[in-house]
């Protein structure tokens, strides 16, 4: 009977150990699970397409002029969490198309990337700051092909900006009218002469 109890108690620290590990392997499961939850609730909205003027650069200063031979308008401002770090966007006035930039002034010089969809880069830009506050340089793809010359003028506080004009849509070609066809005379009756202006009755000839 003895033996019968101490085998009982030596088996108590075995299932606790063995329940301790099996707490311990479940531990980081639910912390992975958790930290993945957390990373989901902090996770930026998936960015909407096409995209459209943001209300947070809507505050940046403005600056209009050409990219090319096409009018622009350009909200630019410093980042909040680095000191070097410029971001905002540009848009074009003749369709409304809306494009990301972001990266760094050095002093008077401006190098930035912009990016049509937020996340793909599509063209770099290096300029230079004038002491009117204007910005002119070029723009470039990123392979650095097709370079665009850019000249653009700070907008004075409360200046409106061009706005965008979307492209109007091709009127469909108007068809032409057709011409009415003139109706052919009515051909004279022949066998007989109208009788006392009576066209029905006709005599014989």
């Amino acid at each position: 009977m003895q033996e019968t109890r101490s085998k009982h108690k030596a088996s108590w620290p075995a299932m606790i150990a063995a329940a301790a590990l099996a707490v311990a392997a479940a531990m980081p499961v639910a912390t992975h699970a958790e930290s993945d939850a957390v990373k989901q609730l902090a996770a930026p909205p998936p960015i909407q397409l096409p995209l459209k003027p943001s209300p947070e650069f809507a505050k940046f200063p403005q600056y209009a002029g050409t990219l090319g031979k096409r009018q622009i308008v350009l909200r630019l401002g410093a980042k909040t969490d680095d000191p070097s770090g410029v971001h905002g966007e540009y848009q074009f006035a003749d369709t409304g198309e809306v494009i990301l930039i972001a990266g760094d002034r050095d002093g008077d010089t401006l190098e930035v990337e912009e990016s049509n969809d937020g996340t793909h880069i599509t063209g770099n830009w290096v300029g230079k700051f004038a002491a009117d506050g204007s910005i002119e340089g070029e723009r470039m793809n990123v392979d650095d092909s097709n370079p665009l010359e850019f000249s653009l003028r700070p907008l004075a506080a409360g200046q409106k900006a061009p706005s965008a004009v979307p492209v109007q849509a091709q009127k469909p070609a108007q068809q032409p009218t057709q011409q009415p066809t003139q109706q052919s005379a009515p051909q004279p009756r022949t066998g007989g002469q109208p009788v006392n202006g009576v066209s029905n009755l006709t005599i014989g000839e």
